[in-house]
């Protein structure tokens, strides 16, 4: 029998629930639309959503895939909400967001994985929000390149994928997903000219020179932008933490980052992947 590890001082926070919070998230639910703040348990929601800003979650908010470290639903996915796209920009505009993160679940049940909805979904958004600049944070769409192009040819301004773990863990956390795959989209995003951004968690067990090869297999595709966080336990059906990683050394890996050119690394316990994404457009 396993025990729980208990989570060192850096990592207890408490959830804010201001006015602006509690209105962002009335506006979400008047619109039947998901976040990955809630769905994934994300820790900064309170202070992403006092700053009037969410990560929309498309496609739905049940997954085919069940990765081990992640908390969001798996099973049979209802069909596609064809009123999505509207919704979400008109949430957008009536949030006055001037960044927009969007993300998705994994929906291998659709014969496109999904990428039509995608590109509807960032096309309308833009054309009621003009000014708006977006992240888009997507699955590997199993790799079929003719779909990740749909995507890049919307041209958000930032196409987001993440690894999440070194090449070693990335069979027994991920659920379908693999470490070559997921280079090769970011590959061909960045050769695009789009800004390529992905994440890592630590506290898997994964060594400090895996880190380090992690970053310079992301570099070596094109990745300009690198977010690292520590894993927490979502439930007791996922994966048990190894570690708590110190802050010190999430420093210590965003100094390296930056010393090895990345543009931006966002580095420490509870950073996650659309954590301060509005700093992370190409001006």
């Amino acid at each position: 029998m396993s025990i729980e590890k208990r989570k060192p001082d850096w990592l207890k926070i408490k959830l804010q629930h201001s006015k602006l919070s509690v209105q962002l998230g009335n506006i979400l639910n008047g619109h039947q639309l998901h976040t990955i703040c809630a769905s994934g348990k994300c820790p900064n929601r309170g202070e992403c959503w006092d700053c009037g800003t969410a990560t929309f979650m498309i496609c739905g908010d049940i997954c085919t895939r069940s990765c081990k470290f992640c908390s969001v639903k798996t099973g049979k996915p209802l069909p596609i909400d064809a009123s999505e796209p509207e919704n979400i920009a008109n949430s957008v505009k009536l949030l006055k967001l001037k960044h927009v993160v969007i993300t998705s679940v994994d929906r291998d049940d659709l014969a496109d994985f999904g990428a039509a909805h995608w590109v509807e979904v960032i096309q309308t958004v833009r054309k009621k929000n003009p000014d708006t600049t977006m992240e888009i944070l997507i699955p590997d769409f199993q790799g079929k390149e003719s779909l990740i192009n749909l995507i890049i040819e919307a041209h958000p301004e930032v196409i987001s994928h993440n690894l999440e773990t070194v090449k070693r863990l990335s069979k027994y956390i991920r659920s379908k997903a693999t470490y070559e795959t997921s280079l090769s989209l970011i590959r061909q995003v960045a050769s695009s000219g789009i800004v390529a951004k992905s994440g890592i968690m630590l506290g898997l067990g994964e060594t400090h020179s895996e880190v380090v090869e992690t970053m310079d297999d992301l570099l070596d595709a094109g990745c300009s932008i690198i977010t690292i966080g520590q894993y927490l336990r979502p439930s007791k059906s996922n994966i048990e933490v190894v570690e708590y990683v110190h802050p010190a050394i999430f420093e210590e890996f965003r100094n390296i980052g930056i010393a090895k050119g990345f543009a931006h690394v966002e580095s420490g316990p509870l950073v996650r992947s659309s954590y301060h994404a509005e700093r992370h457009v190409k001006n």
